[in-house]
């Protein structure tokens, strides 16, 4: 029988694994009071674990192609299961799920729906269209950000709140798509819609070639437009927390949201380096959100434009 860790040791063990996989996720997450941030971090070990599980990574450095992605989708997809049943597993990360599960009203839908994306990974799937790239989004990231609204306290059945959080993660995960565009490449993968590439003339398989720069640079611009339209609506739904929670949210938003923005500014450029966002940037958006947190006004989060995507 696999003894079972004390929450204090789960807890250790995520931030130490947040620290090495995001020094902007660490940031953010110590604007929460302490019971919040403890479920963030928990949360967020086992998203991580489950990345680099899937893409043989190392707190997300140093992707790879793996040769047996598909069994490597199978494994994590029955740990998880393990977790979401209440088993210590013995995997500090997927016991950090076993807890925030317990402590939350999180759907088990939502952990599954996350690792359905790992599993487009594993089949070498490729978007044909917007809604199809939105879709592997929501699986990858909007779902977490519907997990991470209810590690904050959101009702996992207020469903207009939680479509501000998903929008979050989708405004994540375009502006992330459009920085590893060629860190992709790298691995052979390509997030860039099939129709998209068609109306430029580009290939899946060499879109990074120096002759396609000039359209790899319209079409990231196009990814990091609709991140900024993701972002904005996602910064109303912090009428719904609390100030500690709106102030580490608002500050994420900024910080990855300065991602997205950079990728479009450098233009032909913005792959020749990974595109980052320094110290003293970090500590400028979290002051900034602070004032925006305050001045944010409580009550109920409207419905979202019916014109943006929908979550499942």
């Amino acid at each position: 029988m696999t003894p079972s860790p004390t929450r204090a040791e789960v807890v250790a063990a995520a931030e130490a694994s947040i620290a090495r996989g995001s020094k902007s996720f660490a940031a953010a997450s110590r604007l929460f009071d302490p019971a919040t941030r403890d479920r963030a971090v928990l949360l967020y070990a086992w998203c991580r674990r489950c990345d680099d599980i899937a893409d043989g990574q190392d707190h997300g450095h140093g992707m790879t192609r793996v040769d047996d992605a598909p069994a490597r989708v199978a494994a994590l997809s029955a740990l998880t299961e393990r977790a979401l049943d209440g088993a210590v597993v013995g995997d500090p990360a997927f016991d950090a799920l076993r807890l925030v599960a317990a402590e939350t009203d999180m759907p088990r839908a939502w952990p599954r729906d996350l690792i359905a994306g790992f599993a487009l990974d594993a089949e070498e799937w490729q978007p044909e269209s917007e809604a199809d790239l939105l879709r592997y989004c929501y699986h990858v990231a909007g779902v977490v950000g519907c997990m991470m609204a209810v590690a904050m306290g959101v009702s996992a059945k207020d469903d207009a709140v939680l479509d501000r959080a998903c929008d979050l993660g989708l405004a994540f995960q375009l502006s992330n798509i459009a920085r590893d565009l060629g860190e992709d490449a790298g691995v052979g993968r390509c997030y860039l819609p099939a129709d998209w590439l068609a109306e430029f003339g580009v290939p899946a398989n060499n879109y990074m070639a120096p002759e396609h720069r000039p359209a790899l640079v319209a079409m990231a611009r196009r990814l990091t437009d609709r991140a900024a339209q993701f972002e904005a609506s996602a910064r109303m739904g912090v009428r719904a927390l609390s100030w500690r929670s709106a102030w580490a949210v608002l500050s994420a938003a900024g910080i990855y949201g300065a991602i997205g923005r950079s990728v479009a500014s450098r233009g032909a450029g913005a792959w020749d380096r990974r595109v980052s966002t320094s110290k003293g940037a970090k500590l400028g958006f979290i002051a900034a959100a602070a004032w925006g947190a305050t001045l944010r006004g409580r009550g109920a989060v409207v419905p979202r434009d019916a014109a943006l995507w929908r979550r499942p």
